[in-house]
């Protein structure tokens, strides 16, 4: 195979064929990176509409078998002696959990888990090392520098979308400006690419703070109903009209705090993975632009924005 040599740097440069071979591996990667994200896009949504559809047709399905039996029941009770008084019946926990909540406080916590589940899910496919810092796109990357293919680079690095895409661009505009320029400018885009992360992550953390908020507004709905059972009643109220509303203050509280627990521990998960990859970013866009701090004395590379 034949290689030309740059005559200033006497590195290799990239044939003909290797960089053809190169644009058709770019097309293969976007095409793949498409599919990637419609599959991820895709997954998301089942995962939500699962997240709220398996309850519904569960507490459907227990709500009816639940009513059949108390039908039944019914039916037996009138064989009944007059003496004998029917044995208690329990109830299942979900059926227990839905009538205990109501409707309005089942809607939001079902839509609430919908959106935490979507974040979770995004969560993992973005603040992934190969989504972040994609090893093909800073190979054809390095290519297109070593045959001194400036807007080239340029262009691979803005149109490919990712954290360190993002970064490389920034710093390879600037380099014509000097190498110091470069570098406060892939350390502005580095910050805003975080900043940006960090927003979509702060949904979770918000999550997390008004899960317990809306437990406790469910508390305290359920110790008014009871009270206003009490006042309603001219003689001792009925046990189970006052379990009615504690249950309703307990159970919004259970699940205020269990989807608060979960949206905590993944927003700091989170955090902290989004740290280590913002060093990662870092250390590799250093290391690939640093070939132009040696080149105070060569010509200097531009690129058009």
């Amino acid at each position: 195979m034949h290689v030309d040599h740059d005559g200033d740097s006497g590195r290799p440069a990239v044939g003909s064929r290797e960089m053809s071979s190169l644009r058709s591996n770019k097309n293969v990667g976007n095409l793949l990176g498409r599919s990637r994200s419609g599959m991820a896009w895709l997954a998301m949504l089942l995962g939500g509409w699962l997240v709220v559809a398996m309850p519904l047709v569960a507490g459907l399905c227990l709500a009816t078998s639940s009513s059949v039996a108390v039908a039944q029941d019914e039916f037996l009770e009138d064989d009944l002696p007059a003496d004998e008084e029917p044995e208690a019946q329990g109830q299942n926990l979900l059926v227990f959990f839905f009538n205990a909540l109501g409707p309005t406080f089942s809607g939001v916590f079902l839509l609430i888990s919908f959106g935490l589940v979507s974040l979770i899910v995004m969560g993992f496919l973005q603040l992934r090392p190969s989504a972040m810092i994609p090893g093909e796109m800073v190979e054809e990357f390095n290519a297109h520098l070593d045959a001194k293919e400036w807007q080239q680079a340029y262009e691979l690095a803005s149109e490919d979308g990712s954290y360190l895409g993002q970064v490389l661009a920034a710093g390879i505009s600037k380099v014509s400006n000097g190498y110091t320029q470069a570098v406060e400018a892939m350390r502005d885009a580095a910050a805003n690419e975080s900043m940006r992360l960090e927003h979509q992550l702060s949904y979770v953390g918000l999550i997390g703070a008004l899960a317990p908020m809306i437990g406790l507004l469910g508390t305290v709905w359920g110790m008014v109903k009871s009270f206003m059972e009490i006042a309603a009643s001219t003689t001792a109220p009925k046990p189970a009209k006052l379990a009615e509303g504690i249950s309703t203050a307990l159970i919004t509280t259970l699940i205020g705090l269990v989807i608060a627990i979960v949206a905590v521990a993944v927003f700091a998960f989170f955090k902290n993975r989004l740290q280590s990859l913002n060093a990662a970013v870092d250390d590799e866009a250093m290391k690939v632009m640093s070939r132009f701090s040696k080149r105070s004395s060569q010509s200097t590379p531009t690129a058009t924005a």
